[in-house]
């Protein structure tokens, strides 16, 4: 399979290229910094700024599908990387006639998205970090959702808690809409998105993944995913 990877140099988008050459797949790495992936076989980088539509459009013109695992910083101003790169990804799908498409979304974008038993995370963090210092991120997600639900490609929505680094994949958790925890290693995020190529459970919905078996340091994955800059 041709598999056209968006955000391919950042850090869920390294894991997915990684789990898919080591899969046998072919991997088409869209990105705007093309000298920070180094060559391999399998690998095709193609140099492209997600929201051009011009340059998107080249970029997946002969790929089977697209995974799309771009990410933003959290930012006050308004921020549309999400919805620009939505609009232009899903309109040269169209026109190249490439079906199958799975975008990182967020836990976040389910209202009703509570983890049990996670008390100081429902009451203090999600509030302060996630409603608040991350309000204008999870704004456009949900914007890029409502844009991608509104095509008539075979897409699901893939929502991860608060992700974070781990050496391998574990033994994670999927479910429709959102999934019960607070953690995803960005391992098994990856690896939830290539099962669901194979499997196709989660076809027009969302697609909820978390990891039970390990869990970061809460201080040290709010630093690296919303403060530290690249």
């Amino acid at each position: 399979m041709r598999i056209a990877v968006f955000g391919a140099n950042g850090p869920t988008g390294r894991r997915l290229t990684d789990q898919a050459l080591a899969a046998g797949h072919q991997v088409v790495a869209v990105t705007r910094r093309p000298g920070s992936l180094a060559p391999r076989p399998g690998l095709t980088v193609a140099v492209a700024d997600a929201t051009d539509p011009v340059a998107v459009d080249e970029a997946v013109e002969g790929t089977d599908v697209v995974l799309s695992a771009l990410g933003a910083r959290f930012a006050k101003e308004r921020i549309s990387t999400y919805s620009a790169s939505a609009t232009a990804i899903t309109t040269a799908m169209a026109r190249h006639g490439i079906g199958r498409l799975l975008v990182v979304s967020s836990s976040i974008a389910d209202p009703h998205w509570r983890p049990t038993g996670a008390h100081f995370f429902n009451h203090v963090l999600d509030p302060l970090v996630n409603r608040r210092l991350g309000r204008t991120l999870h704004e456009d997600m949900r914007r890029m959702e409502d844009v991608i639900r509104r095509t008539g490609l075979d897409w699901t929505l893939v929502r991860p808690s608060g992700l974070f680094e781990h050496p391998v994949v574990t033994d994670y958790h999927t479910a429709e809409t959102s999934a019960d925890g607070v953690f995803t290693a960005r391992t098994d995020l990856a690896a939830s998105m290539l099962r669901e190529l194979g499997e196709r459970r989660y076809v027009r919905t969302a697609m909820g993944v978390v990891t039970t078996e390990v869990k970061p340091n809460i201080a040290k994955l709010i630093w690296n995913e919303g403060v530290k800059k690249k």
